[in-house]
């Protein structure tokens, strides 16, 4: 039994996603506090949408950053991987808490499309605008210096942040309608559609939690394709038992039973299996176990590994 574990070095990318995520952290809790008092003052569902928005930004820039510190702490015998697992933890409850918020919008909404409410419309104009510029700021800061790509912890603090910027233009756009038109009802309709954009990264956010909690096949990872590399060696007579799942967003794991001749020596075996997973880690596989056996060992029971015994005896 071959056990690799790739050591990639991770911490040089945590340790600016930690600070891109404390600057981001600061900046939304300040001007969320600005927001909620300008809805208040103001009267608009828009303004205390996009701060009820925002106040979920901040507690998922809050969530992701101890999840960074946690994911940190080292393993110990009762927890083998460590506390990896919390940023996935951290990223199922940010998607539950913005669906919830978005539900409690809908809920308002309808209230106040029933009896639109006179609306201070040229102090929530200014307030969403500063809003706008704020997200924009933040959005462009965790663009360029954090991992929004790979992480799905810094992916959903970014999305919360992007519809969030939505929103803001949103609050704008019935701000406009307000002063211009007198269309009290664009206020509910603008959070109706801030409500929109934050269920659906609500859901989607939640939706890749629970596939990876699930141990779910990572989307990255092609089964197939490396099921044929590894099944095309001419060392290798079977594979199977494989399965590929992530410990967290950016850290796949992966094992395997290899089939190989009886006559296979220790050498070639320990060759065969750096050959394996130098082509595992080109797939972006990070910690690979594969267990060798030889054809003798293959157990008899397994009907896959007869037909590739007779087919390779043919």
């Amino acid at each position: 039994m071959s056990h690799h574990h790739h050591g990639h070095d991770h911490s040089h990318v945590h340790t600016s996603n930690k600070k891109v995520l404390f600057v981001s952290f600061l900046i939304i809790a300040s001007f969320m506090i600005v927001e909620v008092i300008g809805g208040l003052l103001t009267n608009s569902l828009a303004l205390l949408s996009d701060a009820g928005h925002m106040l979920s930004d901040a507690l998922s820039l809050a969530i992701a950053l101890v999840a960074f510190k946690l994911a940190e702490k080292a393993t110990s015998q009762a927890k083998t991987f460590g506390y990896k697992r919390f940023e996935i933890l951290a990223a199922l409850f940010n998607g539950a808490t913005l669906i919830l918020i978005a539900l409690y919008i809908f809920y308002e909404a309808i209230y106040r499309f029933q009896s639109p409410p006179e609306v201070a419309s040229m102090g929530m104009l200014i307030i969403s605008f500063i809003g706008l510029l704020v997200n924009i700021i933040v959005a462009v800061y965790m663009f360029k210096s954090g991992d929004t790509e790979e992480n799905l912890n810094m992916r959903g603090a970014f999305s919360h942040v992007i519809s969030d910027m939505l929103g803001s233009i949103g609050a704008i756009i019935a701000a406009l309608l307000i002063i211009f038109f007198g269309w009290q009802w664009a206020d509910p309709l603008a959070s109706v559609i801030v409500a929109l954009l934050v269920l659906r990264s609500g859901i989607g956010i939640t939706r890749s939690a629970v596939h990876v909690l699930m141990e779910g096949a990572p989307a990255s990872v092609e089964l197939q394709a490396i099921r044929t590399e590894i099944e095309n060696l001419p060392e290798v007579i079977n594979l199977h038992e494989i399965h590929v799942w992530s410990i967290t967003s950016d850290y796949v794991a992966m094992n395997a039973h290899v089939v190989v001749a009886d006559s296979m020596t220790v050498a070639e075996s320990s060759a065969l299996l750096e050959k394996i997973k130098h082509r595992l880690l080109h797939q972006g596989i990070h910690h690979v176990t594969i267990q060798i056996e030889t054809e003798i060992a293959c157990d008899s029971h397994d009907l896959l590994c007869q037909m590739k015994h007779e087919e390779h005896h043919h």
